[in-house]
């Protein structure tokens, strides 16, 4: 599947949008964790959630469950959401 990297983590790829697998989001982190060491503990927490500042989107549609089920034809975007006052 085709990922879409915000400039945050672009860092660790050197890449804008990367191709990689996994049957759900947890198994894609994992999948790009051991490709791109680091990269994994910018989006997920120590208790294996989102971050609060980071929108996952899977077809367009935002998802936050880490068990949620992915298509090797499916377009994954993450992004970092902004904040402040």
């Amino acid at each position: 599947m085709k990922v879409l990297l915000p400039s945050a983590l672009r860092s660790y790829t050197g890449e804008t949008q990367i191709t990689a697998v996994g049957a759900t989001l947890n198994e894609l982190f994992a999948e790009l964790e051991r490709r791109y060491p680091g990269l994994r503990f910018r989006v997920v927490d120590e208790q294996n959630q989102l971050r609060p500042n980071m929108r996952i989107f899977v077809n367009g549609l935002g998802v936050r469950e880490l068990d949620h089920a992915l298509q090797p034809s499916d377009f994954v975007a993450i992004v970092l959401a902004l904040s402040g006052g």
